[in-house]
């Protein structure tokens, strides 16, 4: 205690100079002389006398001051009172400074029996006579009464009186009433400048009805939200609600939608809709908390909802764990996150292989910097050249590959049928055979789902891809498996990132066609799910993932513009522009049906499918091979339809009248 008092005295912390130390103490200390004379004056009624007709002020109050005032400093400034922040005092500080003043009590009621001991014994009387004890109890009461009441005052003063933000002051609305609130009503209360109003915040929980949380009010439950936003002018709504699952994100979600566009198109400012993270999230260690500085705008995977994905780590990780692991298309979005997802279990080395220079550079950059334990070897080179793979898996020896490059954009495929036969179909190949020659053990193909009765030469492609890949597991000692999924959220070139741009630039949002709708997952989720099956699989597998409920493209369209503060047709307008060549307006992608058998994790499925044979095979890859640089895309189609017998190619009068089948 008395060294931190000492310590007072020393060279000051950066930031706080000496003039300002002194000057704190000094204003304790006339706290603490008001509470000593306040506790004497109301003991005896404001009288200047005692009832004995002594003057209290000359025989007790000056005597006793100078002990009093030493041993509550000494006691206060021991707990680092003098060092908190008068703006930011909170319920820490009080309990403080109830502990330093009873402790200063304690102190000061042995030092005055001790004075009053040593008068008896020296002069034969008591020193202070007609002092009552109960002045000591009078003077704790209103020393914590001074010193918390302006420490409360300057933080209330330092809240009402900001500066108003340089935006005004936005009316919010925020949705919850628990821990994750109280925090983010704390935080905006001491923001520098004033950004929100809170109107209130809206609970389904009956308990907190009425009640007020950090000085706003609960105005109802969340099914108010429509009305509230009207009633109160609201021009932002906050979720904060970390611990919510997924059905009440998107029942909220709902709301929001439902009042942005409720909204008269007259009004000035459309409403803003953000959030904090998920719990998810901060266990994950992707944010920090849920106060002000961790909001965040409403993103695409809130509005789908996706539930986590549940991983067999121990299978995972004997898969990858100090092994050699190679990615192709290491650069592109599914490829990168693999590499990021692997990095985790500590492979002996991780080959990056992209064409795309600058996409290899990025990856691994950003995984040396990551996950420094992990060797890495970024090398660039086309998986259509042999040569080049030859060389790279000879140097490093993969164990595991996974073969994520591929031309996946359906409308250029159609401009360039060759290319993707090259690329898809004869790059597979080539990768696929130098793995067998060099005794990969682990092949792992990243297939679609517009491999599913294909209408375009990109899915026709990779379905020719998944035939070969199937019929090479027969004769091969690798473990060859493929893994079919549909779109990803946020994937280079995806729907999502072009919406957002799109949004961004004032509209308009194209939408191909008003009933398109695809299947959708989160790149994490795609990339764990990947891996596990690359875990489960048992050679010439195709596996197949739960993709969910497929999604109306216009509706994501509607939703991303609402998310983002604004309302459709009003502030950013949605324009068809009909379906690009190739494209379908259902994809079809099931994980239930008669062809297909479920595996041990939930959301994977193995598709049982007739093994071409060795001849149709090879049938296959001689009519091919001359097509690799052709331009002719009717040629191409009518190849490809030889050997992927179900598809259909594309028609430009293809009608959305019904959907088709779920079917493989």
């Amino acid at each position: 205690m008395f060294y931190r008092f000492f310590s007072l005295f020393e060279q000051p912390a950066v930031g706080v100079s000496w003039a300002r130390r002194i000057a704190l103490i000094a204003f304790y200390a006339v706290l603490m002389t008001a509470a000593w004379a306040l506790a004497l004056a109301v003991r005896f009624d404001f009288q200047t006398v005692t009832p004995d007709g002594i003057a209290w002020i000359t025989s007790h109050f000056l005597p006793l001051l100078p002990v009093v005032l030493t041993i509550k400093l000494i006691a206060l400034l021991s707990l680092s009172l003098h060092r908190g922040s008068w703006r930011y005092v909170a319920m820490a500080d009080v309990v403080r400074l109830l502990a330093g003043t009873q402790i200063a009590l304690a102190l000061i009621v042995a030092a005055f029996y001790a004075w009053q001991t040593l008068a008896v014994w020296r002069t034969g009387h008591a020193a202070f006579i007609g002092l009552p004890e109960t002045v000591f109890v009078l003077d704790w009461l209103f020393g914590v009464l001074l010193i918390g009441g302006a420490r409360m005052v300057a933080r209330l003063s330092h809240e009402e009186s900001r500066p108003v933000a340089q935006g005004g002051v936005v009316r919010l609305l925020i949705i919850g009433a628990g821990d994750a609130a109280e925090t983010l009503l704390r935080e905006i209360a001491r923001m520098p400048e004033q950004h929100y109003h809170v109107v209130g915040l809206l609970d389904d929980s009956p308990a907190k009805q009425n009640q007020r949380i950090g000085g706003a009010p609960v105005l109802g439950p969340i099914s108010m939200l429509p009305r509230v936003c009207s009633g109160e002018q609201v021009g932002e709504i906050l979720i904060a609600l970390p611990s919510a699952t997924n059905e009440q994100m998107q029942r909220i979600i709902s709301l929001c939608r439902a009042t942005q566009m409720a909204q008269d198109a007259r009004a000035v400012t459309p409403i803003r809709f953000r959030t904090v993270p998920s719990l998810q999230d901060i266990l994950a260690g992707k944010a920090v908390g849920a106060g002000v500085h961790a909001i965040r705008d409403i993103s695409v995977n809130d509005l789908l909802g996706r539930d986590a994905v549940e991983t067999d780590l121990a299978a995972v990780g004997a898969l990858l764990h100090g092994k050699v692991v190679m990615v192709t298309g290491a650069g592109g979005s599914i490829g990168s996150e693999l590499c990021r997802t692997i990095c985790r279990f500590e492979p002996s080395l991780l080959v990056l292989f992209d064409k795309g220079e600058n996409a290899v550079f990025e990856i691994d950059r950003e995984l040396r910097r990551t996950y420094p334990q992990v060797k890495m070897q970024a090398a660039i080179g086309d998986i259509a050249d042999a040569v080049r793979v030859e060389q790279v898996l000879g140097e490093t020896q993969p164990a595991v590959v996974f073969h994520a490059a591929a031309h996946k954009h359906v409308p250029l495929a159609e401009l360039n049928p060759g290319e993707a036969i090259r690329n898809n179909f004869f790059g597979t190949k080539t990768l696929a055979d130098i793995s067998a020659a060099y005794g990969v053990k682990h092949f792992v193909m990243i297939s679609t789902d517009k491999a599913v009765n294909p209408t375009s030469i990109m899915g026709a492609t990779k379905r020719c891809a998944e035939i070969y890949i199937q019929a090479l597991a027969r004769r091969a000692q690798t473990n060859f498996i493929t893994v079919r999924f549909g779109n990803v959220l946020g994937s280079n070139g995806s729907v999502v990132p072009i919406f957002k741009e799109q949004i961004a630039k004032g509209g308009p949002v194209t939408v191909t066609h008003p009933e398109m709708r695809r299947y959708f997952m989160t790149i994490p989720e795609a990339s764990q799910l990947v891996l596990q099956a690359a875990a489960l699989g048992q050679r010439g597998e195709i596996f197949v993932l739960d993709m969910g409920q497929p999604v109306r493209i216009l509706d994501l369209a509607r939703d991303l513009i609402i998310m983002s503060g604004l309302r459709p047709e009003i502030d950013i307008p949605i324009v068809f522009t009909g379906l690009r060549p190739g494209e379908k307006l259902y994809e079809e992608l099931s994980i239930t049906g008669e062809n297909m058998q479920p595996t041990r994790h939930t959301k994977i499925s193995v598709w049982k499918s007739t093994v071409a044979t060795t001849a149709y095979v090879q049938k296959m890859v001689d009519e091919l091979e001359p097509l690799q640089h052709c331009t002719e895309r009717a040629r191409v189609l009518k190849m490809l339809c030889t050997f992927v017998p179900e598809m259909k190619p594309w028609q430009p009068d293809a009608s959305p009248a019904s959907a088709p089948q779920n079917v493989q």
